[in-house]
């Protein structure tokens, strides 16, 4: 087992390496990157600011930017340097997590990211709660009711909600309880209150679910298809299975059966997922919720770096969350271990 880890362990340093150089090398050829917004914004201001400036305008005419001053900018931003100079001094500084400042934001990438993790988590982690909690015990009802009315309302039920985007679902949710044509029940923006610093304690929990309840019923609503009908699928082949006539035939009541023997193996392909799942829910974003609710997470940061070309803002936080997501994946192959005995990893040292 440890030399699995380990094998696994030193193959994500060449993965890693090779999307941080294919990701690097795109941005070289990308348009529009962050020396040409200066020169382009300062050009502008020299135009708009030439008949108050006079002669001290740094604009020269049709001319431009003097070659001076746009070498002042590439050393400022650091192109200057050539292409591969500039991608291992980031590597190195990427390895003590040195993710230098934001272009656009002016402050540093950790603090930024920082900032906008409550959103993403709020998102993330009720959204993931709520999939399992709900998935996991409807999916063993229906798997037990098969072909049930029960079991085809529920299908036709998360079946619609599966089918209709999240945006979608947010804007009718605005529209039916944010005071949009009928009622005015839930808030529409941020996470919390204005006044909610001179809330109780319990208020201000309840205020941030109150805010809350709207973002993540339209985030969460299309995974529940997807789960609840995993755990149906696998619950139903477990019961099938000669080991469960087995057991009733024993004598055994029909809950010993199903929690005692079908739970424990049937569980197996959705659990292995919940490590993965767990840590990327703390980390994701989604840019159409964010926008929509006004919540200034992850999403909104990751489209807003990349349309300002703020690399050190898309390197750096593609480098951390391919870590998070490669340990993630290790963690769900271990988890195929610790929940079933019969798979090793011995055969492969």
């Amino acid at each position: 087992m440890f030399s699995y880890i380990l094998r696994r362990i030193l193959l994500m340093i060449p993965t890693l390496f090779g999307i941080m150089l294919i990701t690097f090398t795109v941005t070289q050829f990308v348009p529009g990157g962050p020396v040409e917004r200066m020169i382009a914004d300062m050009q502008g201001s020299s135009r708009g600011g030439e008949v108050s400036s006079g002669a001290t305008s740094i604009y020269q005419g049709s001319q431009g930017l003097d070659e001076e001053k746009i070498n002042q900018i590439k050393t400022m931003y650091g192109f200057d340097k050539p292409p591969v100079e500039r991608f291992f001094s980031m590597m190195a500084n990427y390895v003590v997590f040195d993710f230098g400042n934001s272009y656009y934001h002016h402050q540093s990438v950790v603090n930024l990211v920082i900032s906008k993790l409550p959103v993403s988590m709020s998102l993330g982690l009720w959204s993931f709660l709520i999939v399992y909690g709900v998935c996991i015990p409807l999916g063993i009802k229906k798997a037990i009711r098969d072909g049930s009315r029960f079991d085809v309302f529920s299908s036709s039920i998360i079946l619609i909600g599966y089918a209709i985007p999240g945006f979608v679902l947010a804007i009718l949710l605005i529209v039916l309880f944010g005071g949009g044509s009928f009622w005015n029940i839930f808030p529409l923006r941020g996470l919390i209150s204005d006044n909610w610093h001179e809330l109780s304690l319990m208020s201000k929990i309840l205020d941030y679910l109150w805010h809350m309840v709207l973002p993540i019923t339209s985030s969460a609503v299309g995974s529940l298809a997807v789960m609840t009908l995993l755990t149906k699928n696998s619950f139903l082949e477990e019961i099938r299975k000669q080991y469960v006539l087995t057991a009733r035939a024993k004598g055994l009541s029909e809950n010993m059966v199903l929690y005692r023997h079908v739970f424990r193996n049937a569980i197996i392909p959705i659990i292995t997922g919940f490590p993965g799942s767990f840590i990327t829910a703390f980390f994701t974003g989604s840019l159409l919720i964010e926008t929509i609710f006004s919540l200034d997470g992850m999403g909104l940061l990751a489209y807003e770096s990349i349309l300002n070309r703020d690399y050190p803002v898309v390197l750096g936080t593609l480098y951390f969350f391919t870590i998070i997501g490669l340990l993630s994946r290790l963690l769900s192959d271990l988890s195929y271990v610790m929940v079933d005995p019969r798979i090793t990893f011995d055969s492969t040292e």
